[in-house]
């Protein structure tokens, strides 16, 4: 059935996740269901969140760097207000104004979850019992591609629901949700103090047939984090402090529509109660408070610049030579064309007017990589993300100096992702 709230169009579930919406927008959330169709990836150490490469601008960005109790810069987001999530189950009236978030003067917009209904609010399940905010860029500012990304700490607590997420600008034009397609960076639910989730939805995998990952880490209520995606075309990446833990592409949707290929625009909210999380309980305080210290959003990477690697050493090709087969390694830095790379926007790097290239497609740990005429194929797809990973998508495995050596004439070759410093690269 479809219900028409504050204005504003609100659809009906579909599967066992339900929908926020912005305006018109749409959402849907997860529930313990789709919580249990996660795949986990766990890593335990946190490392400081890389800068994204030299070369990429900074197309966009929010510092919160106002006076406290500045509010949200207008000309940047928009606050939604009112109770829109009926269908999603959740507690909270959102709020325009200061009262639910406001810059601190320390560099932080603080978005706050209370206890309380001021302004006698009725939401769907009769008088609000919580307050709290969500604002959006829509209108303001959208983004196709680059790394988006926020540093941000979490708040504790059953029932307690923050979310740095995306949606489909043409969601306000005619393109209803899933089909708009979701993005979601990071969600978190405050009683599973170290785990954080990345997720798409789109046509035919929404709800809880969403692409979903999970990261298991520090505790995220403790300090702050950054939460990333590196987004290129038919590619999105996922990280948390600099450590990759979800991929996702085209070739993971089953024949179903990729719609990642446009503007999207960014949102930050925090929702009390719903479906996935529950409600708060006895065991939750209130206010609780999501802390975001930036957002910013950069471009992609690099032309024509050497690529560094273990010991500064330059990703070269062997005695600049242009033959097909030639093989691609570690030497010292000179300066020649066999050093120059140019980073492209359909994924390729090359040198030498040809394309760095997986020795006949392979996908297989140890594979060496070669300079081989650019055709377009996976063996020549890369993704260089911002934290210095260099990604051949096609084998799911990283660029690596083989034997974690340094030495003149290291061959370079694909291997699973491992955080190492032999499969880390500054580009530009």
């Amino acid at each position: 059935m479809l219900t028409v709230c504050h204005g504003m169009t609100t659809l009906p579930n579909h599967w066992a996740h339900n929908r926020r919406k912005v305006g018109s927008m749409h959402r849907r959330i997860g529930t313990v269901l789709a919580a249990a169709l996660l795949v986990t990836t766990s890593v335990v150490v946190a490392l400081t969140s890389p800068a994204p490469p030299a070369s990429a601008a900074v197309t966009w960005s929010d510092e919160f760097n106002a006076p406290a109790g500045t509010p949200v810069d207008g000309s940047k987001w928009q606050m939604e207000t009112g109770d829109n999530n009926g269908n999603n189950h959740e507690r909270q009236w959102y709020t325009s104004g200061t009262n639910n978030a406001v810059q601190d003067g320390q560099g932080n917009l603080v978005i706050t979850a209370k206890r309380e209904n001021p302004g006698n609010y009725n939401c769907w399940y009769g008088r609000c019992q919580y307050t709290s905010a969500r604002i959006n860029t829509a209108g303001r500012f959208t983004t196709t591609y680059g790394r988006v990304e926020a540093r941000m700490k979490m708040p504790r607590g059953k029932g307690m629901w923050p979310a740095f997420w995306m949606l489909g600008a043409d969601i306000n034009s005619g393109n209803p949700w899933p089909g708009s397609g979701e993005i979601d960076i990071m969600e978190f639910l405050g009683h599973q103090q170290n785990t954080v989730y990345g997720t798409i939805h789109g046509p035919g995998y929404s709800g809880a047939g969403g692409l979903s990952a999970a990261y298991n880490g520090p505790n995220f209520a403790d300090g702050f984090h950054t939460f990333a995606i590196d987004w290129n075309p038919g590619e999105i990446i996922w990280s948390v402090d600099g450590n990759v833990y979800h991929r996702r592409t085209p070739a993971d949707l089953n024949g179903k529509q990729w719609v990642f290929n446009k503007p999207f625009f960014i949102i930050l909210n925090l929702a009390v109660g719903g479906d996935w999380p529950g409600d708060p309980d006895g065991s939750t305080t209130f206010p609780q408070q999501f802390v975001i210290d930036y957002v910013r959003v950069s471009s992609g990477s690099s032309s024509g610049s050497q690529i560094t690697g273990l010991g500064g050493k330059c990703v070269d090709v062997s005695g600049a030579n242009t033959a097909n087969g030639t093989a691609v390694q570690l030497w010292d830095c000179n300066g020649t064309g066999a050093q120059q790379w140019t980073v492209g926007s359909d994924g390729t790097i090359r040198a030498l007017g040809k394309c760095l290239d997986v020795s006949g497609g392979g996908i297989a740990n140890g594979t060496v990589t070669q300079l081989w005429d650019c055709n377009g194929t996976g063996a020549q797809r890369w993704t260089v993300t911002g934290a210095h990973d260099i990604v051949n998508p096609q084998s799911n495995k990283c660029l690596d100096a083989t034997g974690n050596s340094s030495a003149n004439g290291t061959r370079l070759q694909i291997w699973d992702c491992s955080g190492g410093v032999n499969q880390k690269w500054n580009v530009g």
